[in-house]
């Protein structure tokens, strides 16, 4: 998912919870992590990829990426001062008590990534709609083990340029990352983004007059129309293997996974949404991280994914869920809205909030309690259809939802990232 070049903040309500703690960058200095709690991510021990170095610290990484959780830091520093997040060291940021990697690489000194094949998928995700940004690509890059990030994080692309307001080069777009922490091919060493190549036809903003737009690479293009084509997002979609790729950050905490094992996540997302719960997937379902030593998983909670998109030629990762279900079946749930394809039994468009309303008391009863987090991506208009669709069956149980949500948020169990 993209959104514009400003660092997203972390909802002040969401950090004010004592012992809400999140994923470990590295464990704070003379506390100790706590072994004996169970931890969805595997600790170094075992791992045999290779541990990289922050650049910009004198820090070192668990081995791979492997990040181990401080309860005990997280707790003690949540008393000294609730819901404070504070920058400690250059590269790392200190959340709910526990450093995360951060802001490692800057606009000023991106680092260069190169763009490799995917193992898992093609570029190019989806076919031809009939719309003008029909494309939705997953691309690779390799960062060599020196941007290391977690599930929930976003990278910043820098695009040659120009911009809308002539840069060069273009401004930075930040792209929630798709992949877990330690990448689609598990060496800690590549980040995967989702991109949807943005082009409009004939509206206020044109980069391409009439007779002036070119096939892209996926020949797509659009002689008759004025076109407006994003920068950044169509400079990653036409990269190439062996291209370099000007990456920034990570950044970003809202989006972080509980430490819990035993947590329900609920996850939400619209279009290129699907990038921070494809990389919770990959960690709950898939990764060697995320599993025991006889090859069990270490999350022993319940994932539900609703997905919106229009045209069924657009859903993403179709085939990942399919098998996560399979081999998962109590502990993997998903489902589609296509809106401009399918209607509920009332003749209404198919919008998440639509679909969800088909699951409505089993979902509110599922939030009722406090091992279930909600996580939403994608279109600003979520939250209202969260409203729309949970309003009702609060006030049945005499809740107010905005009040429940608002609790679920100071709680850190309800996640937003929306553009």
């Amino acid at each position: 998912m993209s959104r514009s070049g400003r660092v997203p903040a972390v909802l002040a309500a969401g950090a004010a919870c004592a012992g809400a703690a999140h994923w470990a960058f590295v464990t704070p200095a003379g506390l100790p992590a706590r072994e004996s709690a169970p931890q969805l991510r595997a600790t170094a021990r075992g791992s045999n990829a290779e541990a990289p170095k922050m650049t910009g610290s004198s820090s070192v990484l668990p081995t791979g990426a492997l990040f181990v959780a401080a309860a005990a830091a997280s707790a003690a520093v949540a008393r000294r001062a609730e819901g404070e997040v504070a920058v400690k060291k250059k590269g790392v940021k200190v959340v709910h008590g526990q450093e995360i990697p951060w802001n490692i690489f800057s606009p000023k000194a991106p680092y260069q990534g190169k763009v490799i094949k995917n193992v898992k998928h093609a570029q190019t995700l989806t076919t031809p709609t009939g719309d003008a940004n029909w494309e939705t690509a997953h691309l690779t890059f390799d960062h060599g083990g020196n941007v290391p990030y977690l599930e929930g994080q976003s990278i910043g692309i820098i695009a040659p340029g120009p911009d809308k307001k002539g840069e060069t080069p273009a401004r930075i777009r930040l792209y929630s990352i798709a992949s877990s922490a330690v990448g689609d091919d598990e060496t800690s060493k590549t980040v995967s983004l989702c991109v949807k190549r943005v082009v409009d036809l004939n509206k206020e903003h044109v980069n391409r007059e009439v007779g002036e737009d070119k096939p892209d690479k996926a020949g797509t293009h659009f002689p008759n129309d004025k076109v407006y084509r994003g920068v950044c997002s169509n400079h990653i979609c036409d990269l190439s293997v062996g291209d370099d790729v000007m990456i920034t950050g990570p950044t970003g905490a809202e989006m972080l996974l509980p430490e819990d094992p035993e947590a329900n996540i609920v996850m939400l997302a619209t279009g290129t949404g699907i990038a921070p719960m494809r990389s919770y997937m990959r960690l709950l379902f898939n990764d060697k991280a995320g599993a025991n030593a006889d090859g069990s998983r270490k999350f022993k909670g319940l994932a539900w994914l609703f997905m919106g998109v229009p045209f069924a030629k657009s859903l993403l990762y179709d085939d990942e869920h399919t098998e996560y279900k399979t081999k998962y079946p109590s502990q993997f749930k998903f489902d589609y809205a296509v809106s401009r394809e399918d209607k509920n039994a009332a003749g209404q468009k198919m919008y998440i909030q639509t679909k969800m309303a088909e699951y409505a008391e089993e979902l509110w009863e599922l939030m009722q309690s406090p091992k279930t987090h909600i996580y939403m991506c994608g279109l600003k208009g979520m939250e209202a259809g969260m409203a729309e669709c949970f309003g009702p069956i609060a006030e049945k149980a005499g809740v107010n939802w905005l009040e429940f949500a608002k609790a679920m948020k100071k709680a850190d169990r309800y996640h937003v990232e929306v553009y």
